[in-house]
C-alpha cells in the first residue's frame, strides 16, 4: 500500500499550527495537519455546555499590539468584548480585606513606594533586553544565573510588597518565582511590552475576550482547509533526511517535504526523530517545563457583584488556593462568571483535591468577598492543562537558570525538512496566542521562502 504525500505536515492543531496552515493553504501548497485531541485549539479550550453556557478553559484575552489576533477577527468576522473592568478590586492580604480602584491596591506608604520601585525597576531592566537575541546583553549571565524569585527577596523591603509583586508574577508567568530565570522573566516582559501591559486589562493583555469563547476563532480559521486535519492522530515518530521526512501515527504514515511541529515542549521529546534532534535542543528539553495554571469557574444567574459596586477582581495571599479573580461573564453578561487563577505550587496543591472540595474551597473565597449572594451558584467547573495529555501545561514552557545562555535560540531554530512552532518559538508575545500565531505563520513564510518555492 502507497504511503500519501503532500509537501508539508504540521504537528499540531493549535492556533500555531492552524496559522502556519492557513499561510500555507493560501499559498497552494498540499499539506495536512495532525491533530491528536478530537478538537481543534490546543492550550485554547472553550468548553461548551447543553444550556449554551460556555467557558473558556484555556487562553482566552487579547489586548494592545497583539496586532494579528486582532486582525485575525476582523478578517473572520469574529465580534470580541471589553473585559469587565468598573468598581472596586479587592485586595485579600494578612487576613485583612481592602479595596482599591485601578492596577496598584492600597498599602502602606512605604511598601507602596517599594512595589513602585520593583515595577520600575523590572520595566527598566526588560526595556535593555533584545527580545531577539535575550543572551546579548551584557549581565545576561548574570541575570541569567538567577531566579526572579532571587531578584524580588534582594529588591522587596517589606512583606506586603513581596507578597503583591509575587502574586502579580505568579499570574504572568504561571509559576513560583523559582521556576525561571530573572532573563527570562526580563525577556518575556518585553516580549510582551511591558510589564505594564501584561498586568493590566485597560489597555493591557486582557483588556478583550471573544463573543462564544477563543476556540470560535481557530474553527472559523481552520474551515477552509478541515478536509486537511486529522484528528485523534498523535504523531509517534518523525524520520527525516534531507527533503523528506516520513511521519508515523498509530495505524498509518504520510511523507512530506516539510515538517513544522507545533507542540508544547514536553510532547516534543517524545516523538521519536531519526535521527535524533540536535544535541542542545534535547539538552533544552529534558529541563524545559511547562507553567501551571488551573482556571475555576463559579457561575451564577447574573454578575451581582456589579450590583454592589465591585468589579469581580481581586489578589489574594495564600489563604486560599487561587492567586487571582475576574469577572468572566459573556458579553451581555448572563450569567454572572467569576474566574479564579490558581497556578504553580498552590495549583499542584489544589488539584490534588477532589471536585467537592475545590468546590467548597472557591465557595469560601467568594462569599469572603461578595456575601451572602455569592452562596447560590448555579454551576462550579475547573480545569487544568496539566492534566491534559496533550498540553501537559499552560501558559508556556519556562526557561530555567542558565537556559538561555545554554540554549540561546535553539528551540526556535529550523533543522530542515524541520521547523518548529508554538508560542515557545516566538519573540514577540512569547507564551500567548499572538505569539503561537506569530510562530506558526513565521514557520510556514520560512517554507515558502526555500528555493523550491522562492
Amino acid at each position: 500500500m502507497s504511503i500519501p504525500q503532500v509537501e508539508a505536515v504540521i504537528v499540531g492543531g493549535g492556533f500555531s499550527g492552524i496559522s502556519a496552515a492557513k499561510k500555507l493553504h493560501e499559498a497552494g501548497l498540499s499539506f495536512a495537519v495532525l491533530e491528536a485531541r478530537e478538537r481543534l485549539g490546543g492550550r485554547v479550550y472553550t468548553k461548551r455546555f447543553d444550556d449554551k453556557l460556555y467557558l473558556d478553559f484555556g487562553g482566552q484575552w487579547i489586548g494592545p499590539t497583539q496586532d494579528r489576533m486582532y486582525a485575525l477577527c476582523h478578517e473572520y468576522g469574529i465580534d470580541y468584548f471589553e473585559t469587565y473592568n468598573e468598581g472596586k478590586n479587592i485586595l485579600d492580604l494578612g487576613e485583612r480585606l481592602k479595596t482599591y480602584r485601578g492596577t496598584i491596591p492600597t498599602l502602606d506608604i512605604f511598601s507602596l513606594l517599594n512595589l513602585d520601585w520593583v515595577i520600575r525597576k523590572l520595566e527598566k531592566l526588560a526595556r535593555q533586553i533584545d527580545i531577539h537575541k535575550p543572551w546579548n546583553h551584557p549581565k545576561a549571565a548574570q541575570y541569567d544565573q538567577q531566579s526572579l524569585e532571587d531578584f524580588l527577596r534582594r529588591n522587596t523591603k517589606t512583606k506586603a510588597c513581596y507578597q503583591v509583586i509575587r502574586i502579580g508574577c505568579e499570574t504572568i508567568f504561571a509559576c513560583d518565582p523559582d521556576q525561571l530565570s530573572l532573563l527570562h522573566a526580563l525577556f518575556y516582559i518585553r516580549s510582551g511590552t511591558s510589564l505594564d501591559c501584561l498586568i493590566n486589562i485597560k489597555n493591557g493583555a486582557q483588556q478583550h475576550r471573544m463573543v462564544g469563547g477563543m476556540q470560535s476563532l481557530i474553527e472559523a480559521m481552520a474551515q477552509p482547509f478541515l478536509e486537511k486535519i486529522r484528528f485523534n492522530s498523535p504523531v509517534r515518530a518523525i524520520r527525516y533526511s534531507s527533503g523528506e521526512a516520513l511521519i508515523q501515527c498509530d495505524g498509518f504514515s504520510i511523507k512530506a517535504a516539510h515538517v513544522i511541529v507545533a507542540i508544547p515542549p514536553p510532547l516534543l521529546s517524545e516523538i521519536h526523530f531519526s535521527p535524533p534532534l540536535p544535541s542542545e535542543k534535547q539538552r533544552l528539553l529534558a529541563n524545559y517545563p511547562m507553567g501551571k495554571a488551573g482556571k475555576c469557574f463559579m457561575v451564577y444567574q447574573e454578575p451581582f457583584w456589579r450590583k454592589s459596586g465591585f468589579s469581580g477582581q481581586a489578589l489574594a495571599d495564600d489563604k486560599f488556593a487561587f492567586q487571582t479573580l475576574f469577572d468572566c461573564s459573556p458579553k451581555d453578561g448572563k450569567p454572572g462568571i467569576l474566574m479564579a487563577f490558581t497556578l504553580g505550587s498552590r495549583a499542584d496543591d489544589f488539584f490534588k483535591k477532589n471536585k467537592t472540595d475545590r468546590q467548597a474551597e472557591m465557595q469560601e473565597m467568594v462569599e469572603r468577598y461578595f456575601g451572602k449572594e455569592a452562596a447560590s451558584p448555579i454551576r462550579y467547573e475547573d480545569f487544568t492543562m496539566t492534566d491534559e495529555i496533550w498540553a501537559r501545561g499552560c501558559y508556556a514552557a519556562l526557561m530555567q537558570k542558565n537556559a538561555w545562555s545554554e540554549s540561546q535560540d535553539t528551540y526556535r531554530k529550523s533543522t530542515p525538512p524541520l521547523y518548529f512552532a508554538g508560542t515557545e518559538a516566538a519573540v514577540r508575545w512569547h507564551g500567548y496566542i499572538e505569539g503561537a500565531v506569530l510562530a506558526g505563520e513565521a514557520a510556514a513564510a520560512e517554507i515558502l521562502a526555500s528555493s523550491q518555492y522562492g
